[in-house]
C-alpha cells in the first residue's frame, strides 16, 4: 500500500470502451424503476466537502453537483421533464445497503472503489483520489504511525481505514487500541474530546473536518500516506442500462471541462462548510485518471 498504480486503461491508452459495448440484457431496471416514479433516489452521508447539509439545511456537495449532472441526463434519457430529486441520509455503513436493496439509485459521496466492494455493488469512473492519514492536536508528540505505540486511535466504522491501520499495528508492533465512531465528525470530535490521541482518516475529509473546529490552527494532519484512495460514485451491479447513462455522462462532464470546473468550486475556492477553502488544487492522479476515464481501479 501507499503506492497507486495505475490502471492499464491509462498505462496503455486505451478509450473507455466499457461505455461503448452492447448492452446485455439484466435483471436490474432502475431506469424503469425511475421512470414509473419520476423519481430519482440519491444517498448522501455528512462528508463535506463531498456531501453535507449546509447551513441553509440544503444538500451541497462536490459530489452531490456530480450525482445532479447525472439526474439531467436521466431526465433527457427518458424525456421526464418533471423529475424530482430525493435525498436519503446514510451513514457509512447503510450506504451499501441503500444501493443494495434499492432504496437509492446512486450514492453521492466519498465511497472508495475497490475489487472487493465491486463484488457487491457498480462503481462509475473516480471523481476524486485521496490518501489516508490521521490528524492529531499540537503538542501531542505524534509526528508518525510509528510515534502511536501504545496510544489509542479512532476511526469511522465500516470504512477501508480500519484494516490499514490494524495491519501497520501488527507489522510495527505498535499496540494501538482502535475506537470506532458511528460517523467522521464523532472520529473527530474524539480527538477534539481527548478520548483519542488521532484519527486516521482520507486526508481531504480531516481537513474538511479541520477547517469547520473551533480552533483549526490547534491541529495537525500527518503521517505517511497508508493508501490511495479513489472516489466514485455508487450503483447497483448487473445493471448496464442505467450505468451506461452515469458512465456517459460522467465522461462528457470531463471531456468537456465541466468535471475540472466543479472540482475548482468545492476545493480551490472558498465554498465549502461556513465559507471555508480547502486549497487543494486537483492532483496528478485524478488529472491522469481523467485522460482515460475507467470504472476499475488497481485496488
Amino acid at each position: 500500500m501507499g503506492a497507486y498504480v495505475m490502471h492499464g486503461a491509462i498505462k496503455h491508452g486505451l478509450t473507455l470502451f466499457f461505455i461503448l459495448a452492447p448492452l446485455a440484457a439484466t435483471a436490474g431496471d432502475t431506469l424503469g424503476k425511475i421512470r414509473d416514479s419520476q423519481t430519482i433516489t440519491f444517498a448522501y452521508r455528512q462528508t463535506a466537502p463531498f456531501s453535507y447539509t449546509n447551513d441553509n439545511k440544503q444538500i451541497v456537495g462536490y459530489s452531490i453537483d456530480l450525482c445532479q449532472k447525472i439526474a439531467d441526463a436521466v431526465k433527457r434519457e427518458l424525456k421526464l421533464p418533471n423529475l424530482k430529486v430525493q435525498y436519503l441520509p446514510v451513514d457509512s455503513s447503510t450506504r451499501f445497503s441503500s444501493i443494495i436493496d434499492g432504496k437509492a439509485d446512486l450514492e453521492c459521496g466519498s465511497t472508495t472503489n475497490n475489487a472487493e466492494r465491486r463484488t457487491r455493488v457498480g462503481f462509475t469512473v473516480p471523481h476524486f483520489f485521496s490518501s489516508v492519514r490521521m490528524v492529531v492536536k499540537n503538542g501531542s508528540g505524534i509526528k508518525n504511525w510509528s510515534d502511536l505505540r501504545n496510544k489509542t486511535m479512532v476511526i469511522t466504522k465500516s470504512t477501508t481505514t480500519i484494516d490499514l491501520v490494524n495491519d501497520r499495528s501488527n507489522v510495527r508492533s505498535l499496540n494501538i487500541k482502535v475506537l470506532e465512531a458511528q460517523d467522521d465528525a464523532e472520529s473527530f470530535a474524539f480527538v477534539e474530546q481527548g478520548k483519542a490521541d488521532a484519527y486516521a482518516m482520507d486526508d481531504v475529509l480531516l481537513y474538511s473536518l479541520r477547517s469547520t473546529a473551533k480552533n483549526p490552527a490547534d491541529y495537525t494532519i500527518l503521517g505517511d500516506p497508508l493508501s490511495i484512495e479513489p472516489y466514485s460514485l455508487m450503483l447497483r451491479k448487473d445493471d448496464p442500462a442505467f450505468k451506461k447513462v452515469v458512465d456517459q455522462e460522467m465522461v462528457r462532464l470531463i471531456n468537456e471541462g465541466e468535471l475540472k470546473k466543479i472540482y475548482s468550486y468545492w476545493f480551490t475556492q472558498p465554498n465549502g462548510p461556513k465559507g471555508s477553502n480547502l486549497n487543494m488544487p486537483m492532483g496528478y492522479l485524478l488529472r491522469d485518471s481523467l485522460q482515460y476515464p475507467s470504472d476499475k481501479t488497481a485496488q
